[in-house]
């Protein structure tokens, strides 16, 4: 099976763009651009699976204190107003962008009130220029960056609406804060780092939350920190379970991203993350 995936995942890859190429030249001796539409095939990657004004969700843009000053965070619930567990959402290295709000959207659909900090807060927020946001990321203090994190836990913890459990998901670069949260916060219960940077063998025994991990198959960097991580979790008696996804890549929960995004490891890893939080976060 996973091999079967492997193979369709590298002709969406490999041969999509070639003959979108040669789509957009057919669309000027049809009929216009109107043309492609009608003949490129559907994709799986889509823009947003849940609509900004869903009316089961209520969404606000809030600020938490933070250790860097306010933090500006996107805050996603069901719209009955009852306590629930609590989730944090930690973007990719392109920032706080539209594709991360949905996921905190679809996180609160299940039941969490969920919030998807902004870590360029403190430089302004993030711009709407994606491609300018990693080198904003490496402006910042790392230290602080990790507080203003663990302060979003504490903002949960307390929230109204909260049941005081809090888990913390993110990807990419969220997925290696999501494990510098871990380190950081022992009121954290649940953390889920999809193909994040590990943290430092010497830290993993400051972890008190339970751990699940999402790896791409095809994604060497992170994944030569796996085996001396895993042995860290072990050897510390944490609780985790560590899943790596053939065929995938980095970066394949993001349906926004066509080169990407792999549908069958996303659904799997969604699934699992959802299980896993209402398991951990139950009261």
């Amino acid at each position: 099976m996973g091999q079967e995936i492997t193979q369709s995942y590298s002709y969406r890859s490999d041969v999509l763009p070639a003959r979108r190429a040669f789509l957009q030249g057919l669309a000027g001796f049809a009929g216009g651009a109107g043309v492609i539409g009608a003949l490129l095939p559907r994709h799986d990657a889509r823009a947003e699976i849940v609509a900004k004004d869903d009316p089961r969700l209520s969404t606000e843009w809030i600020q938490y204190p933070g250790a860097s000053g306010p933090m500006r965070a996107y805050l996603a619930r069901p719209k009955a107003e009852e306590k629930r567990p609590t989730v944090i959402v930690i973007h990719e290295n392109r920032g706080l962008q539209p594709h991360i709000q949905d996921v905190t959207r679809r996180m609160a659909l299940e039941g969490f009130v969920a919030l998807a900090p902004d870590a360029l807060s403190p430089l302004g927020g993030t711009p709407e220029d994606p491609g300018k946001v990693p080198a904003l990321l490496q402006q910042l203090d790392n230290r602080a960056t990790i507080k203003n994190f663990v302060a979003a836990v504490e903002y949960l913890k307390t929230h109204p609406l909260s049941t005081g459990k809090v888990g913390c998901t993110g990807f990419c670069w969220g997925g290696g804060m999501t494990n510098q949260v871990a380190v950081n916060s022992p009121d954290l219960r649940a953390a889920v780092p999809y193909y994040g940077s590990q943290p430092a063998v010497e830290d993993v025994p400051k972890i008190k939350a339970a751990m699940l991990l999402h790896y791409a198959g095809s994604d060497e960097r992170i994944n030569k920190g796996i085996p001396a991580f895993e042995q860290a979790l072990k050897e510390a008696g944490i609780e985790y379970k560590l899943y790596i996804y053939e065929g995938a890549q980095h970066a394949f929960n993001n349906d926004t991203n066509e080169a990407r995004y792999h549908k069958e490891a996303a659904q799997l890893a969604w699934q699992r993350t959802v299980a896993f939080f209402k398991e951990r976060l139950k009261t």
